[in-house]
């Protein structure tokens, strides 16, 4: 049996598969509801950070508040917000894109509220921020909602949110690899999977905690090690320190790779093929599909294999939406909504709709 660097490798024993929560696909775009004495769904609201007075029937402005602006899926986001806003009508969407910078992101929202604007629409850099920006939003009396990354105030008390489950999303893509590398006939003595999280994120800890306990429970008892990999999230460093990976496991000769979204996963299989594996060595399954979907449309055999599709342009559709109903209903933004994900590969992206960048 092949051996992994001991500091690399992750004991899978450890995982709880118990606490495994079935993950599904809904077809299209759901809040989550409470129920009301009556028995009745009715929206719930976060507190005072979800709640809108009734706007004039004058014209709305909208902040949207983006980080890693330029990475596709923020940019389709933007493009699902400007777009629900021109069918809505007389609405505007001011796009501000703050990278990873969190104090260029509480700079964005004092800029906001100085701007006059109705509502605020936030993907945080550092969800550590969030008490800070809901304060401030709060104070100014204008309502902010999540969406991507979920932000809590001082007491805990989660901003309303529109995105995906992070768990849940997890679980699709590591259920989808162990179908894959049980289809394979691999031997778990000379496989290894690379698991490409930024660890300091909740979002992408839910998402790699998800797809290691659904491949575990999709592969059964001979499991091949785990190897965390910590990444800022962008291609460049999955493609750096998935090289480091190799050159560490010469005896691996078999690669499962996910992350916490494109980024991570096609350039950790990036890294794999300029090391010499062959697609057949390689199972990557991405999680966003706006970049493993690169290789299926130039027809080329590749270890991006499959990916979760994530769509921004209707997390951003979603958050304008309800951001203007509340504000011209004054009704209380929904606690928790969510956008249906599913598996794509080379043969359904395009009719799933998955924009290629």
């Amino acid at each position: 049996m092949s051996k992994l660097k001991p500091n690399l490798v992750r004991n899978l024993s450890v995982v709880a598969l118990t606490a495994l929560v079935a993950a599904g696909c809904s077809s299209g775009a759901t809040t989550t509801p409470s129920s009301s004495p009556s028995g009745d769904a009715s929206p719930t609201s976060s507190g005072t950070a979800g709640t809108a007075s009734p706007s004039a029937s004058g014209p709305i402005t909208i902040a949207l508040i983006n980080k890693q602006g330029t990475q596709q899926y923020f940019v389709d986001q933007a493009d699902g917000s400007k777009a629900a806003a021109a069918e809505l009508g007389d609405v505007t969407v001011n796009v501000q894109d703050v990278q990873l910078d969190a104090n260029a992101a509480i700079n964005a929202i004092n800029t906001a509220i100085a701007q006059g604007v109705d509502g605020i629409i936030i993907t945080v850099p550092d969800p550590k921020i969030g008490p800070e920006v809901i304060k401030l939003a709060t104070a100014a009396g204008i309502p902010i909602m999540a969406t991507n990354d979920t932000i809590s105030d001082a007491d805990g008390t989660p901003a309303p949110y529109a995105g995906f489950s992070g768990f849940a999303m997890g679980q699709q893509v590591g259920e989808k690899a162990g179908e894959l590398y049980n289809e394979s006939g691999w031997d778990a003595t000379n496989t290894a999977v690379i698991n490409i999280q930024k660890q300091d994120l909740p979002t992408c800890v839910e998402r790699g905690q998800g797809a290691l306990a659904a491949f575990t429970e999709t592969v059964g008892a001979d499991l091949p090690p785990v190897i965390d990999l910590g990444t800022d999230a962008s291609a460049p460093q999955a493609l750096d320190r998935t090289g480091a990976i190799v050159t560490a496991n010469p005896d691996v000769k078999n690669w499962v790779v996910w992350g916490c979204n494109d980024e991570s996963e096609t350039g950790g299989v990036l890294a794999l093929k300029n090391a010499g594996f062959g697609a057949d060595n390689v199972i990557g399954v991405g999680l966003g599909a706006y970049l493993t979907c690169k290789d299926w449309k130039a027809g080329e055999v590749t270890g991006n294999k499959a990916a979760l599709s994530l769509s921004g342009v209707e997390v951003g559709k979603l958050s304008v939406n309800l951001m203007v109903e509340s504000l011209r209903d004054g009704t209380p933004l929904p606690e928790d909504s969510k956008v249906p994900t599913q598996i794509v590969d080379a043969t359904n992206w395009e009719q799933a709709g998955v924009m290629c960048s």
